[in-house]
């Protein structure tokens, strides 16, 4: 009995000791590091200058209403060194979109010091990596990429959050405003001129940071780029009558990059066909639609004969959907006698599917080549480049749903931040070929919100011949980086007064 007692007893000693000797949970589990910061220093040659700067990779606290972090955001913050004063220097603050999407594609797609290795076209090229890139607006502004919650290496924090202070589209803007006010005063940058950058749904939040950080934190903006835009609450809502109608320009680009359209638009360029389908949708196409049933035959028929000519799809199927087209069904349609389907978001890209028939593609192949070129390339990035080091998984999609839409007033918000605000300009940029977030819709937008023409010298548009990712195409990776340094200094100013 006695040597049974003392063997029990020396287990539960060595059992003691194994609890302390053994790493506790946290400390096996991915730790997340609610503060902290890695900065390295490198060179760039912009349009053949040589640019130094730093780059510090880290997290910085979103805080609650007790004053304990609820949130870790990462972030990547490029600020050039080899520069006199810096006090004056341009500051722009970078998002992406999904909602759920993290800010690699812009960082190292973009306007990044740094370029992943794709062909000219956008295509994924082997071995993955970066290089640099030679176009990035880091020679006239210091940049910060941010990710939002859940994307990236950002995360809530605490045994329960609240996933509504952070997953719907007011959440997004008021955690996120407070961020940007707390990184600003932490790195000295309240004299800087400021501007916001967002991308597909990233444009619907920096339309409604530029309102929110004038009006509650007193932060003014001289200038909001629009990437890709979303309807930012004044897009007609998707899968209405209307909605489809904005898309026949941009079905008019695909249809003649495919080559799918009648020998004499074909002959065109794209410059000399968009502006005459543009035309059409607005006076004949719009009107001859709402009217519904009650359009007489041959006004009908002669629509659908327009419709089939500028958008490369045979006049049954016009008039099979009642005078619009589906983007889905043109998506599959489009190269269905080829045996292939279009991309979404860049439809010069080609996929296959597993049968010719049906309505929908089963995947789209725009998106299935960027994810094989992204995720490896920042993943290597940030840890062999920067020196960020985590076991934490990189979200290049994180969890974000279901996502509060409710009360997107964004667009208004923004017409009101530039009414409040002399200084604040606006660029819109988007690609022919981008299907999800077509330019034209883009084009209505910003002809919407503004309904007076008050503002309309301070916005501007570009188009570009690719995709959603615009830049991915080297060309337009060189103009559309150009428009942004355009832009940055027609919006600086100098001892002028804020006053109309």
């Amino acid at each position: 009995m006695k040597t049974s007692t003392t063997t029990l007893f020396t287990l539960l000693i060595l059992f003691t000791f194994s609890i302390f000797l053994t790493p506790d949970a946290d400390a096996q589990s991915r730790h997340i590091e609610v503060e902290s910061a890695v900065t390295t220093e490198d060179q760039v040659t912009i349009n053949g200058q040589r640019v130094r700067y730093e780059a510090t990779a880290g997290t910085q606290p979103v805080w609650g209403d007790d004053g304990e972090p609820i949130a870790s955001l990462f972030y990547v913050y490029y600020r050039r060194t080899d520069v006199d004063n810096s006090a004056n220097r341009p500051l722009v603050f970078s998002f992406n979109g999904g909602p759920g999407s993290a800010s690699v594609w812009m960082h190292i797609g973009y306007t990044g010091p740094r370029f992943l290795n794709i062909d000219d076209e956008g295509n994924p090229v082997q071995p993955y990596g970066v290089v640099e890139n030679n176009h990035s607006i880091l020679d006239v502004a210091d940049i910060v990429y941010i990710d939002p919650v859940n994307t990236g290496f950002s995360r809530m924090l605490g045994d329960d959050p609240n996933r509504r202070n952070f997953f719907g589209v007011n959440a997004d803007i008021n955690y996120l405003a407070e961020w940007i006010d707390n990184f600003v005063s932490r790195n000295n940058r309240w004299t800087s001129p400021k501007y916001l950058k967002g991308e597909s749904y990233g444009t619907t939040r920096v339309a409604g940071l530029a309102r929110r950080l004038q009006s509650s934190h007193w932060m003014f903006f001289n200038g909001v780029i629009l990437v890709s835009p979303t309807g930012l609450g004044l897009e007609p809502p998707a899968m209405t009558p209307r909605s489809e109608i904005l898309k026949l320009p941009y079905y008019a680009a695909t249809s003649w990059y495919h080559n799918a359209l009648e020998p004499d638009l074909q002959e065109l360029d794209l410059y000399d066909i968009l502006p005459e389908v543009e035309e059409f949708t607005i006076k004949e196409y719009l009107p001859a639609v709402a009217m519904g049933g009650f359009l007489d035959d041959d006004r009908r028929n002669s629509i659908a004969e327009k419709v089939a000519r500028y958008s490369g799809i045979d006049k049954q199927h016009i008039l099979n959907h009642n005078l619009t087209l589906p983007t889905s069904f043109y998506w599959k349609e489009l190269l269905r006698d080829e045996g292939l389907t279009i991309g979404r978001l860049d439809s010069r890209y080609r996929g296959i599917d597993q049968m010719d028939a049906g309505d929908r593609y089963d995947h789209d192949p725009a998106l299935t080549a960027w994810n094989h070129s992204f995720t490896p390339a920042i993943n290597h990035y940030l840890r062999e480049h920067l020196g960020y080091e985590t076991d934490l998984k990189y979200n290049i999609f994180g969890p974000v749903h279901p996502w509060d839409r409710s009360n997107d007033t964004t667009g208004e918000d923004l017409r009101r931040a530039m009414g409040e605000n002399p200084f604040m300009h606006v660029m819109t940029q988007a690609g022919y070929y981008d299907g999800a977030t077509d330019y034209f819709s883009a084009k209505y937008v910003m002809w919407n919100m503004d309904r007076s023409g008050k503002v309309k010298d301070r916005l501007r548009f570009e188009g570009y011949r690719s995709g959603h990712m615009m830049y991915l195409r080297q060309e337009d990776l060189v103009t559309s980086n150009e428009h942004i340094r355009e832009f940055i200094r027609e919006s600086m100013t100098s001892g002028e007064p804020a006053r109309y």
